[in-house]
């Protein structure tokens, strides 16, 4: 349920962000439908509860992502710092927090009243998408997850700047080579949180209880993950700041009128009236 709701952030960040947003209740439909095996009254509850969802998401949630990336286009013109990277960071941390809280309520209900078998269906999805997430990024030697990253990494930051320069390359191996890989304790705490929904669902108590979860999603990681993860991000902010000193004025342009480009379409998407 967690990882469907999500999808909606995942479209908010694509291209064609217009089409993807027009489309993200019919993908939500599409999706919540088939995780829960829901049918009859149980799907059009399910279809009254997304138009609702989708109006207040258009109404609140909006206007924000808008100003992020009206924000992370000013810094960004002006060279980034530390402390932007930890700024953007903890602002897409809360937006993903927020999505989640509004999230609860509105399908806490349906998902107390799931039959067991429903309930065994849920966990089955939940199964599915744990097979392709290890399949996509824990599996082979470390050597072909490192490489996997590096060219991720690539595709990412080439989709942000333009065409990337042999030494923007090179520092990207360097730091898929280096940075901790975390994918493994990444799915043992998509499994945790799974198992924690699970349990609250046979409980019938999601909706005493779901928003609470969802808030406090990162409570309850393991140790290890949250050393690791932490690593991982120093990493990252690394990157990003030996990227940024390299840009030339083109790639610097580029980025930053993709930012802007987001948020002024953002800001029209706010302002229509529902898809």
């Amino acid at each position: 349920m967690l990882p469907a709701a999500l999808a909606l952030s995942a479209l908010a960040g694509c291209s064609g962000l217009q089409f993807a947003y027009d489309n993200a209740e019919t993908y939500l439909r599409w999706r919540l439908t088939g995780d829960l095996d829901l049918h009859g009254e149980a799907a059009d509850e399910l279809d009254e509860r997304i138009r609702e969802f989708m109006a207040w998401h258009r109404r609140s949630a909006l206007p924000g992502y808008a100003q992020l990336a009206e924000d992370a286009a000013q810094r960004l013109a002006r060279g980034l710092t530390r402390e932007d990277l930890v700024w953007g960071y903890d602002a897409l941390t809360e937006q993903g927090t927020e999505f989640l809280v509004a999230t609860a309520p509105r399908i806490a209900p349906l998902l107390d009243r799931l039959t067991p078998q429903q309930q065994a269906h849920l966990e089955e999805r939940f199964a599915d998408d744990n097979r392709r997430f290890e399949r996509d990024f824990v599996r082979g030697s470390e050597a072909e997850r490192r490489g996997r990253r590096a060219r991720r990494t690539e595709e990412r930051l080439g989709d942000w700047v333009g065409t990337l320069t042999q030494a923007q390359v090179d520092r990207i191996s360097q730091f898929s080579a280096g940075a901790p890989l975390i994918d493994e304790l990444r799915a043992r705490d998509r499994k945790r949180l799974q198992a924690g929904l699970m349990q609250m669902i046979r409980a019938r108590a999601a909706a005493g209880r779901l928003a609470d979860y969802a808030a406090g999603w990162r409570q309850g990681r393991e140790a290890a993950f949250v050393a690791a993860n932490d690593a991982w991000r120093q990493a990252v902010f690394a990157l990003l700041l030996d990227i940024d000193r390299t840009l030339t004025p083109a790639q610097r342009t580029h980025a930053v009128a993709r930012l802007q480009s987001y948020a002024a379409e953002l800001r029209r998407l706010a302002a229509r009236g529902a898809p």
